[in-house]
């Protein structure tokens, strides 16, 4: 059929939009379900555990969570394999309860950071990562194809659902397991940030039995509050309340916590470069940084280049995305990585973004070196650096506005020759251009993101 080719449905992490708007329907979702459990109940003929094929769904706090659970299930149910209900749990999470109940697949329903009324479907390989683009696609020809309209399990071949009680529990020992024995949180206090979102009983329980005083915030949840006002996304509230009780770290997650950003006991953020400099210049002091490398995105400043190389190491650049982080580092052998906004991917405990165990990695740095958190965020010097957004009605390719390549240019001739430079692309998951500009002067960057955001906006802007 012509549709298997020229429609998509995934972007660049999973299928996500506005919730009850295609593609994430129910009527989608449904078809996704029988899809994937159709792909991989084929991809191992022989389940991993006992007896049918299973899949685990997992989801955040959204309200539209519900309906897309029922719908996911009751597809993969109609193809003769079991569902495992985890409840709402991080995406790292339901990472790791794929692996650990020897599910063939995860599923997550997700749109992360983005307001309540958007959702997402994200999958895992039954070794916890997210899929690869070749598996995205069979998924994605068969919701369109209808190659499987004629498989009907009947009788006892229907697949059967179940929930799994102690997912959440799971999680909190798995997440505790990456902090090392011995050593405790105590005399550490905490504030933390939930975003009223899928981490509001994990984080603070694991931090709190790891010995630390906890203030928590974001952990009321009501299906509509979820990154409202709150969380990563609007970390003032975090800044305020670290301030307020004389915390020592202030911890806030985004809506799937499968990313974190940090404040420090002044009250001032620790965004994922300067996590990624902390933990990637110990890690290389420790000698436990896979071949002396990290591995981070086009977004990262270049100061975490200069500081990592310093010290012996090397930066490894991929496109904006942490599957593009994780697939760099599986194909390598890396064992760290992430992305300016706050994913961390530390391979010797998960094999996603995990906010909670990276927010471990830092306590366990802070705890072992009897070290303030600000202290250690002056390991490195970041560059000037502005990054805009700029709302569109569209994304039309920028080679199609001359005038708007042409500004990218002169901005590009005057920053690189002070080892600056010039990044301009479309969000994958949001209706938005990115323009990443970097340099030395912060007025010259300043002009050029004004004058290159203008022309955009002419073109494409809402």
């Amino acid at each position: 059929m012509s549709t298997k080719n020229n429609k998509r449905i995934f972007g660049t992490d999973g299928v996500r939009g506005t919730a009850n708007i295609e593609p994430v329907t129910a009527e989608t979702a449904l078809k996704l379900g029988r899809a994937a459990a159709h792909v991989f109940k084929n991809l191992e003929t022989t389940s991993r555990g006992k007896g049918r094929h299973k899949i685990v769904i997992g989801k955040d706090t959204r309200l539209s969570g519900y309906m897309l659970e029922n719908a996911l299930s009751s597809g993969v149910l109609s193809m003769g394999v079991d569902v495992l209900f985890i409840g709402p749990l991080p995406t790292p999470g339901v990472a790791y309860a794929t692996r650990s109940l020897r599910a063939d697949a995860g599923i997550v329903i997700t749109a992360s950071h983005n307001p309540y009324d958007d959702n997402g479907i994200k999958f895992f390989r039954a070794d916890g990562y997210k899929l690869d683009d070749t598996v995205e696609k069979s998924i994605e020809d068969l919701v369109f194809s209808g190659d499987i309209e004629t498989i009907r399990p009947t009788a006892k071949e229907i697949g059967k659902a179940m929930r799994i009680d102690d997912a959440l529990g799971r999680y909190i020992e798995f997440a505790k397991a990456s902090f090392p024995r011995g050593l405790t949180l105590e005399d550490i206090r905490i504030v933390v940030d939930c975003a009223n979102g899928a981490a509001y009983k994990s984080t603070p329980c694991v931090l709190s039995e790891l010995g630390a005083e906890v203030f928590v915030y974001g952990n009321h949840p009501d299906g509509t509050n979820i990154n409202k006002e709150c969380g990563s996304m609007h970390p003032e509230q975090l800044q305020r309340k670290v301030r307020e009780h004389g915390a020592h770290i202030g911890i806030a997650h985004d809506g799937d916590a499968d990313r974190l950003i940090l404040c420090d006991e002044k009250g001032e953020l620790i965004d994922g470069d300067d996590i990624m400099a902390i933990a990637g210049l110990d890690m290389l002091a420790q000698g436990t940084l896979a071949k002396s490398t990290l591995v981070t995105t086009v977004m990262s400043n270049a100061g975490l280049d200069a500081a990592i190389k310093a010290a012996g190491g090397h930066v490894l650049r991929t496109p904006v995305g942490d599957k593009y982080v994780i697939d760099e580092m599986l194909r390598h052998g890396f064992n760290f990585g992430g992305e300016q906004s706050g994913h961390m991917i530390f391979g010797d405990f998960s094999t996603t973004g995990d906010g909670l165990v990276s927010a471990l990695q830092i306590l366990r740095i802070m705890k072992a070196r009897e070290s303030s958190l600000s202290k250690l965020a002056r390991c490195w010097k970041r560059f000037p650096q502005r990054v805009t957004n700029v709302r569109v009605r569209e994304k039309r390719p920028f080679d199609k506005f001359p005038d708007v390549l042409e500004l990218v240019a002169q901005a590009e001739a005057e920053v690189t020759p002070d080892g600056g430079r010039v990044l301009l692309r479309y969000s994958g998951t949001e209706p938005k251009a990115r323009l990443l500009i970097e340099g030395r002067d912060d007025r010259v960057l300043e002009s050029w993101s004004r004058k290159i955001c203008e022309a955009i906006k002419r073109h494409v802007g809402e």
